[in-house]
């Protein structure tokens, strides 16, 4: 009997590896940011005290629920932008950094809930690097959708030079590598250091296209072009004007004739089906 572990308990082991990852990256911006008050010399003792104690209490708040989604879950990009700035408002609001946060576009391409966390934790991650080295005073945070890859971007004003080589930045490189995606590092002496990332939103084995599915009916075709978007079945039949049942029943056809797993892997279709409709081939 083999004791080699099944793909099974290797995913789930992978799982869990992820969710510490994630706890450990949300208890690092908690503890910067109580010291980050507790140090501040703009708040007085007992305001100070306050504010440890508010982030703090919202840290176990958020200890204590379930914020991790399952893999099939998509998020609406402006969505996990927000949660990122709501994430790490306590600590740009007493660091001395001062971080400018540039919005995605409301109506992106909804994201894998797996890339979402990942694109989370690395802008955290570059936050915290830049709050350590401590030669910059500003930074400037944004994402964008290209409709098939995130772009994440994160400038500082720094005067040391930095490469993907260094150390601060390697846990930024292992997770976008992790994520099959690519990092450029650009830096000039004396005006600072932009990192540029492009993180691909569709499985690289995924090979599902809208060719030789079965046709999809009128109703089909909107249920598909919404789900893409990262909202819930009861929006979705709230925009269509149907119940949220109908909305599942229509969901569950789009997997089976396009043999899709998860809603993001119909979001991937519903991306393909547009960019090759005659309208987007004559833009």
């Amino acid at each position: 009997m083999s004791d080699l572990p099944t793909p099974l308990e290797r995913a789930r082991s992978l799982s869990r590896d992820r969710a510490l990852t994630e706890q450990a990256d949300q208890h690092a911006i908690t503890l910067e940011s109580i010291l980050a008050v507790l140090r501040s010399g703009r708040l007085a003792d007992a305001a100070a005290r306050r504010e440890a104690t508010e982030i703090a209490s919202s840290a176990l708040i958020r200890a204590r629920s379930v914020h991790e989604q399952q893999e099939s879950v998509l998020e609406p990009v402006a969505e996990a932008f927000s949660r990122l700035r709501t994430e790490l408002r306590p600590l740009i609001r007493s660091g001395p950094l001062q971080v400018q946060f540039a919005e995605p576009p409301a109506r992106g391409r909804a994201l894998p809930g797996p890339v979402a966390r990942e694109a989370r934790a690395i802008s955290r991650t570059a936050v915290l690097s830049l709050m350590d080295r401590a030669d910059a005073a500003r930074a400037r945070v944004g994402w964008d959708c290209d409709g098939r890859n995130l772009l994440m971007e994160v400038r500082d004003d720094g005067g040391i030079a930095v490469t993907a080589h260094d150390d601060s930045l390697r846990p930024i490189v292992e997770r976008v590598a992790a994520l099959d995606g690519t990092m450029d590092v650009e830096t000039t002496p004396g005006w600072g250091t932009t990192l540029r990332i492009e993180i691909p939103l569709d499985p690289p084995s995924a090979a599902l296209t809208v060719e030789g599915a079965e046709e999809l009916t009128d109703r089909e075709k909107q249920v598909l072009r919404l789900v893409a978007t990262g909202i819930s079945n009861q929006r979705i039949g709230d925009q269509l004007g149907i119940t949220a049942n109908t909305v599942k029943y229509h969901v569950a056809n789009l997997l089976r004739k396009y043999g899709a797993r998860t809603r993001a892997e119909l979001a991937s279709i519903a991306h393909s089906h547009d960019a090759h409709s005659p309208s987007a081939q004559t833009r």
